[in-house]
């Protein structure tokens, strides 16, 4: 078994933007020509407590080295109020050959990485017919900080964020550390979330809520949204914009706002297309210059994979990682077998 820690998958995915927005792409591709095995995502919930879960994401991707495995994923809001990430994974790689587990990574690190990377991927494939100068955030924690950093690294013309939290001093430390890691950026806070949504026409929330509260009536006609969180928009919202999502059958799910505006009308005819449908093509896609499109991605397993399987080749060939070579029981000799 290889372990590999938060530091050794830093190590691999620090300044790796390009390879892991290709990986990305390559298992949404995947994902759409139906070389995957994605069953629904368990989610964990407990009694007497709505606000903590833990998600269990199972998958396989195939390819010419395919692989499988699980991300088991806990997200706790309050953990903040203890200086502690709100999230914190785990993930196994199995072997497909025997289907012993051979690597353990630490999977935030991972999960963050790749949830920016599907974003900042979006945010390409989903174009406007001007480029793209600024982005606002609401939602100012780790995830919205990683979909910056993968934004600005497919978007060279991006020169400005504007950010919002209910925490107003979080939003403030936000903006700080966004001009502290990329001088050039001009960073402002918001007053409002509204006044956030108004203030660019790529727009991005990350944010822990659990049921929807936002409308898309305050941006600008041709706003992009990327609705990384998923409980955001209101349905009545969801039902007036073009709808982009990873997998269908996934994000109408778990309450998210996708989920209730099925329920509202009955059937998905709001959903336009998938973002692997859009990348199949091979033709650029541009978004509609008189409406509001929204992304809203699940967040699938196979993408957790694909970084996983990349992040485990790297190490190996960096010589990063431990190795526990008595993790598994060991193998019975052949007079155990004959008699067990």
């Amino acid at each position: 078994m290889l372990i590999l820690g938060s530091g050794e998958v830093h190590q691999v995915l620090d300044g790796a933007e390009t390879e892991v927005v290709a990986a990305v792409r390559r298992a949404y591709l995947l994902h759409e020509r139906g070389r995957t095995a994605l069953p629904h995502s368990v989610f964990l919930r407990f009694p007497d407590d709505p606000r903590n879960r833990i998600i269990g994401l199972p998958a396989y991707l195939g390819a010419d080295e395919p692989v499988a495995g699980i991300k088991w994923i806990a997200s706790f809001p309050g953990n903040a109020a203890c200086g502690l990430e709100r999230a914190s994974a785990a993930l196994i790689l199995n072997s497909m050959a025997t289907g012993q587990p051979e690597a353990l990574l630490e999977g935030s690190v991972i999960s963050a990485r790749r949830t920016a990377a599907s974003a900042a991927l979006a945010a390409v494939a989903l174009g406007s017919s001007v480029p793209e100068t600024g982005a606002s955030l609401i939602g100012c924690g780790v995830i919205g900080f990683e979909i910056l950093a993968y934004l600005r690294a497919v978007l060279p013309d991006l020169a400005a964020v504007t950010v919002f939290d209910l925490d107003r001093s979080r939003a403030e430390a936000f903006a700080a550390r966004c001009q502290a890691r990329w001088p050039g950026l001009k960073a402002e806070v918001a007053e409002s979330a509204e006044e956030a949504l108004a203030g660019h026409r790529l727009v991005c929330l990350a944010t822990t809520a659990a049921a929807p509260h936002l409308t898309t009536d305050a941006c600008r006609p041709g706003t992009l949204v990327l609705h990384v969180s998923l409980r955001d928009l209101t349905p009545g919202s969801i039902l007036t914009v073009v709808n982009v999502v990873d997998d269908a059958d996934h994000v109408c799910r778990e309450s998210t706002s996708l989920h209730l505006a099925e329920r509202l009308c009955g059937n998905r005819d709001f959903i336009a297309t998938s973002i692997g449908s859009v990348l199949n093509t091979g033709e650029p896609f541009r978004r509609p210059e008189d409406r509001v499109t929204v992304f809203s991605p699940f967040g699938l397993g196979t993408l957790d994979l694909a970084l996983a399987d990349l992040v485990r080749r790297r190490a190996e060939s960096l010589g990063l990682g431990t190795r526990v070579p008595d993790f598994l029981p060991a193998p019975a000799d052949a007079a155990d077998r004959l008699t067990g």
